[in-house]
């Protein structure tokens, strides 16, 4: 198999270069990073090559390997650009661009170049979402009807982010985490499952708001909130939500006529599936709490540890690209899907709080405090 390389050596950098020693035939022939003290610490920690350029990091890239693009979303765009017009595969972390005008540009210049060009995440591949979607497709839980997907993770602001380093010693990058925003950041997770279980999404209909006033003095009103209902071609109703002010939770319940599969840890490639079955006691409807857990389907792929708050092995994406480019098949997570999970995403984090919305034609004032003396 190919080898590849990386640009960019930030905090992400390190969960790919650990998720890649489980993949021992693929060869990392060097990473490059615009700050040079970053980017030496990195290729140190990691004993590979330390390229000084984005033309050096050209000059010992294959042409049937990947090179991965893990710098920050800003300049995702400009590195997927260049990296294609010198005629590299690529894969890039989330999103594929920050806006669809420059998603459509790479897309194109990949198409007619014959190129690779997918975006993380790919936790799609992974063994939880394997299983849920072999479980939903064999009806386990009866005719999927509606389906909730949680992603909020608590009130980031006031965690130790200080404190959130990588292996290699890079600082959580929260300042930019922030002006990016959880929905462009985090949404992906569920929805790459969901398309990939049930292809386009036809239209959304969402909300998204800047709902925490201080983010550590970082002034952004990018939206850190979201709520999305999405109507599939072929699926059931969605709701989806992102937030970094709700409590943790990560899961994601599929509801149908006999019950409810459900997983918990969104980021977690070994996370169960269960199936609660709906019965009746007396005059109550119950959905069981003990879930029958769904045996995993297919074999098995290389695990990591968990890492901060993921367990998950960020290598599976760049793997099957490079196998589908031995193959001289395009890639899984490439091409129509990688463009339309960017297009899904970019419409629930620009949403707003009017997009699509009915404005009210009456108004009320709030209730005056209850007294029962």
């Amino acid at each position: 198999m190919s080898g590849i390389t990386l640009v960019g050596c930030g905090f992400v950098a390190d969960l790919y270069m650990r998720s890649l020693t489980t993949f021992p035939e693929i060869q990392v022939l060097g990473a490059y990073d615009r700050d040079p003290a970053r980017r030496a610490a990195f290729c140190a920690h990691w004993k590979i090559p330390e390229l000084s350029s984005l033309e050096a990091l050209f000059d010992v890239q294959p042409h049937d390997g990947v090179i991965l693009n893990l710098t920050n979303p800003a300049s995702h765009f400009e590195i997927n650009t260049a990296c294609l017009e010198a005629g590299f595969h690529v894969w890039s972390e989330k999103p594929l661009a920050m806006t669809m005008d420059e998603a459509r540009s790479v897309y194109n210049l990949a198409r007619s170049r014959n190129l690779s060009l997918a975006s993380a995440p790919c936790s799609v591949l992974g063994q939880a979402a394997q299983t849920l979607k072999r479980s939903v497709a064999d009806q386990v839980m009866g005719e999927a009807q509606l389906i909730y997907a949680e992603l909020d993770d608590g009130y980031i602001p006031q965690a130790p982010l200080e404190a959130w380093s990588s292996e290699s010693g890079a600082p959580w990058p929260y300042e930019d985490e922030f002006r990016v925003g959880c929905t462009l950041e985090h949404a992906g997770y569920y929805l790459s499952w969901l398309i990939g279980m049930f292809g386009a999404v036809r239209s959304v209909t969402a909300a998204s708001a800047s709902v925490v006033t201080d983010k550590r003095g970082v002034d952004t009103n990018t939206p850190d909130f979201s709520t999305a209902t999405l109507f599939f071609d072929n699926g059931p109703v969605t709701r989806l939500t992102c937030s970094i002010a709700a409590p943790h939770d990560h899961q994601i319940r599929v509801i149908g006529d006999k019950g409810l599969l459900k997983l918990d840890k969104a980021w977690d490639n070994g996370a169960p599936v269960k199936f609660h079955k709906r019965f009746r006691v007396r005059r109550r409807l119950i959905d069981s709490p003990v879930g029958i857990k769904q045996k995993p389907t297919g074999a098995a792929h290389p695990k990591v540890g968990r890492w901060g708050a993921a367990s998950m092995n960020f290598a599976l994406g760049p793997v099957e690209m490079l196998r589908a480019i031995g193959k001289g098949q395009r890639s899984m997570l490439s091409g129509d899907y990688a463009l339309h999970l960017n297009e899904v995403t970019l419409a629930i984090q620009n949403a707003g709080d009017d997009t699509g919305a009915q404005t009210m034609t009456t108004r009320c004032d709030p209730l005056p405090p209850m007294d029962w003396s």
